[in-house]
């Protein structure tokens, strides 16, 4: 779609106010309390989901059938946790700028960091260390998320990260906390009607490294979803870019046509400006995020899961029923509960 189709930059910029303003807001107050990655040191280059009952699962050494499927809940100390109580503080890599997930609040004056990643973060340092306010905070864009892990730069990503199996070769998932899919965000006046043949030769947005641009690489359905320079010193990262709201940005500013990412984060993001919809009847793959720890840190990975258990229970009064009310009920209605937690037999 072009200019001449009907999308101005003033139209796109409605809403959220546009979300470029966002993105510059969280850049000036990244200081305050929220430590970003260094840079430095060449390390760095359905809509509903219900309960059910706990499944135990066989663990497999060479295959992967069942990436969700994770370390039985345990609630004692190991070289992890032990690591993470002499500093006394939580190392969470996570966003800022993931409405309702990760973000920070600016009509609090402060930029306060909330969302219900943030909840979750905070219960996990509430459980270790005995304080929520526990806590560092990393912003990491979505590409650097493995890489964060790998180099030792944080303790857990909490950060709407995707379970599948090629991530479990390179770092340890917790039990599932939240069911997502895949969707196309494109403004209301477009021809794109959802992930099909409307697609074809339109430019769609989607982050490096996210499950997002990997169905794009299955099936485009004809969309131009790579940059000429993808993966090299002179990427433009246009169509594909490091973090998610930078695909919101272009579409506002009408450089690319449509956005592929997770259903979860593009509820909060039409929510927020009037002139961008969800399209298509629903997510068009099923997807289970998880906290993700170093490989082998296995320890942190059952305290974890020991947390994600009390925080579920409780039905309609548990800790996660009350973070969704809190962030996401009004742009994911009709949540029922969290997934419910499988674990490997062995």
């Amino acid at each position: 779609m072009t200019r001449a189709e009907g999308r101005s930059t003033v139209g796109r910029l409605r809403g959220w106010g546009g979300v470029t303003a966002m993105a510059v807001a969280c850049a000036v107050t990244a200081s305050l309390t929220l430590l970003p990655l260094a840079h430095g040191d060449g390390t760095f280059g359905g809509q509903s989901a219900g309960h059910g009952a706990t499944s135990a699962v066989p663990a497999e050494a060479e295959t992967c059938e069942d990436p969700e499927a994770s370390l039985p809940a345990r609630d004692a100390d190991g070289p992890s946790i032990r690591k993470i109580k002499e500093r006394g503080k939580l190392i969470a890599g996570v966003d800022q700028n993931s409405y309702q997930w990760g973000y920070r609040n600016t009509e609090t004056g402060t930029g306060t960091l909330e969302g219900f990643d943030i909840d979750l973060v905070r219960a996990i340092a509430q459980d270790i260390l005995g304080d929520r306010d526990a806590v560092i905070f990393r912003a990491i864009p979505t590409n650097q998320r493995i890489a964060a892990l790998e180099n030792d730069k944080v303790d857990v990503v909490v950060r709407t990260m995707t379970i599948n199996c090629k991530r479990a070769e390179q770092v340890s998932f917790s039990t599932a906390y939240f069911q997502a899919g895949q969707q196309v965000l494109a403004p209301k006046d477009s021809t794109i009607d959802g992930y099909d043949q409307s697609l074809k030769g339109k430019r769609v947005c989607s982050a490096e490294g996210s499950t997002a641009y990997d169905a794009l690489d299955e099936e485009s359905f004809g969309a131009i979803f790579e940059d000429e320079h993808d993966g090299t010193p002179r990427d433009e990262d246009q169509l594909t870019v490091p973090n998610q709201l930078d695909c919101l940005v272009r579409l506002q500013l009408g450089e690319v046509d449509a956005v592929v990412t997770d259903n979860a984060l593009a509820a909060g993001q039409a929510a927020q400006d009037p002139a961008v919809e969800l399209k298509g009847e629903g997510p068009f793959t099923t997807e289970y995020y998880g906290v993700a720890a170093k490989l082998g840190a296995d320890d942190l990975v059952a305290r974890v899961n020991h947390v994600l258990e009390e925080y579920r229970a409780g039905g309609a009064d548990s800790d996660w029923m009350t973070s969704y009310r809190t962030w996401l009920e009004e742009g994911l209605p009709g949540i029922t509960g969290p997934p419910a937690p499988k674990y490997r037999s062995n």
